[in-house]
């Protein structure tokens, strides 16, 4: 009995001791999750346990995101998870996005799979309109779009109306023109086209570094009452609120967050983002060394793929070659032995006709040994005289000419030896001939401007050092030089696109952002967020924490 009781306090311990739980699924930009959350836990526990799962560090751009009565919400990493005001029936949603965004992707985004949240992120912003990008531009970015999900062009598998099931373009810049999907896509394929050789990862930076310079780029808009009014006549800083309190809240929430991040930004790495940095570089170093690696074997591929076809070519003239020589020379075999048959023939009639010849001669001789005299016998032996000369003309001139047609004939047989004599020369060459030349490939030597790396067999081994980190870092700064001249031959190819599709547009349905920035474009002007950031940026340090502060 004793033991039962115990049994029973053991389990019923062991009962109260196991946490209750809830169930929660996270939505990211390309995939869903789901965790068993204790229900003690706060926001900052499941936003770690999600930046773990997915293998992300830089934490300070994201949050989770869910909606209440139509507006959005983030979780607060201080609050327990259910004492938001959550829906309480499970699983409970949450979306996992960035909650602030970079000024410099390049510069600031370290991880890939922070650029690649970035970029799913921001297309769909686009795409969904509420980021407003000019219809060139939207081109542009889906030219690199299309490089991201399907790499390089290969004219071979990517044809006509490969990207029709894509959504690649707003529907407000596909309405706005007279063009169909197919002209659409040769305009994008075209473009396309130009980006082989780059990565996904180079793709999606690419996409980020001109969308971030759009005017609506990382900017949030809620709606606001108008009684705007300065709390400082001496400052451009003024008074607004919303009619719904949470909307206030997060407007205070994200101003703040913007106001740490721009902070974060203007001090010093910590060693935790150094190592990140660090790690970066070494990984996009490695990456450089593989891409180059298999360019190596692609270009060798091709060689060979190019010296097997060469040679299969080279073969099959070759077997042509010889089998056109046999032709002739069967050909010359028969025509020798005809013309030599022929020529028999025509000896022997020439022989035959020079008998003929010396009989009649004979004959003539005796009919005038035996000639009559009396006239009329004279008369008749005249007239036989006559006639056998003439057929003795006529016989001797026939094998004079049988003559000639038997030494005519002689020497087509010669000619006709001759050829044949060639014909089998020249397939004793083709026979002698090597089908396959030796091919001793030489890798090509790795370029000087990489750093020092020791590759043995299949297997990598890298030494990273200082000098090669330097000079890593070096390259890094041309790269930008060679970016910022190629900024100026993209924004000519952009203002040739507008050229092209302006006769096509449809005035009528322009929207009014259209309109304003087709009137900023006219003055001249830049997006405010970029002036804003470039005072900011010329400004003294201590001025902008000051500006900051004073937020």
């Amino acid at each position: 009995m004793a033991g039962a009781i115990a049994s029973r306090m053991s389990f019923s311990s062991l009962k109260r001791k196991q946490p209750k739980t809830f169930t929660v699924r996270i939505v990211t930009m390309d995939a869903e999750m789901e965790f068993n959350c204790e229900m003690k836990w706060k926001g900052k526990d499941l936003f770690d346990l999600v930046c773990r799962t997915l293998g992300l560090r830089e934490t300070w751009f994201f949050g989770l995101q869910y909606t209440i009565k139509d507006t959005v919400a983030w979780l607060k990493m201080d609050k327990k998870v259910l004492d938001h005001d959550v829906s309480k029936e499970e699983p409970v949603t949450f979306h996992f996005l960035a909650k602030f965004y970079p000024e410099n992707a390049e510069e600031e985004l370290v991880q890939e799979i922070t650029q690649h949240l970035f970029f799913l992120q921001v297309k769909k912003q686009i795409l969904d309109e509420k980021i407003y990008c000019p219809p060139e531009a939207s081109v542009l970015l889906a030219s690199y779009a299309v490089q991201a999900k399907y790499g390089d062009y290969d004219p071979s598998v990517h044809k006509r109306g490969f990207l029709a099931q894509e959504e690649l373009l707003p529907k407000r810049v596909i309405n706005l023109y007279q063009m169909t999907p197919e002209m659409w896509e040769e305009r994008i394929t075209a473009w396309y086209a130009e980006h082989r050789g780059r990565a996904r990862d180079e793709a999606e930076m690419e996409y980020l570094k001109i969308a971030q310079d759009l005017e609506m780029y990382g900017v949030n808009y809620f709606a606001i009452r108008f009684t705007i009014k300065p709390l400082d006549k001496k400052i451009d800083v003024f008074k607004f609120n919303s009619s719904k309190l949470r909307v206030n809240k997060l407007i205070l929430q994200l101003c703040i967050g913007n106001h740490d991040l721009f902070m974060r930004r203007r001090k010093a790495d910590s060693l935790e983002v150094q190592q990140m940095k660090a790690q970066a570089r070494e990984e996009k170093a490695r990456k450089q060394m593989e891409r180059q690696r298999l360019a190596r074997e692609k270009q060798m591929r091709e060689e060979a793929e190019r010296t097997r076809d060469e040679l299969e070519r080279r073969l099959l003239q070759m077997k042509e070659e010889a089998t056109m020589a046999n032709e002739a020379l069967m050909r010359s075999e028969e025509t020798a032995d005809l013309l030599a048959e022929k020529a028999q023939i025509t000896e022997e009639e020439a022989k035959l006709l020079a008998q003929k010849a010396a009989e009649a001669e004979q004959e003539m001789q005796r009919i005038k040994a035996t000639a009559i005299r009396t006239e009329e016998e004279k008369r008749l032996m005249e007239q036989k005289v006559l006639e056998a000369e003439v057929l003795a003309l006529k016989m001797a001139e026939e094998s004079e000419r049988r003559a000639k047609e038997a030494d005519q004939l002689k020497q087509d047989l010669q000619e006709a030896r001759e050829a044949e004599r060639r014909a089998k020369q020249k397939l004793l060459e083709i026979a002698t001939k090597p089908t396959y030349p030796p091919m001793n490939p030489v890798p090509a030597p790795l370029p000087p401007d990489i750093p020092s790396f020791n590759i043995i067999g299949d297997s990598l081994s890298f030494d990273f050092k200082d000098t090669d980190m330097k000079r890593l870092s070096m390259e890094i700064e041309k790269e930008k030089v060679e970016y910022m001249e190629k900024s100026k031959h993209l924004q000519e190819q952009l203002n040739e696109l507008k050229t092209e599709i302006e006769a096509l547009k449809l005035k009528e349905r322009e929207t009014a952002l259209d309109i304003l920035h087709n009137e900023s474009s006219d003055r001249g002007g830049t997006s405010s967020k970029h002036n804003t950031i470039k005072k900011l940026t010329l400004q003294s340090a201590k001025s902008r924490v000051a500006f900051f502060e004073e937020l």
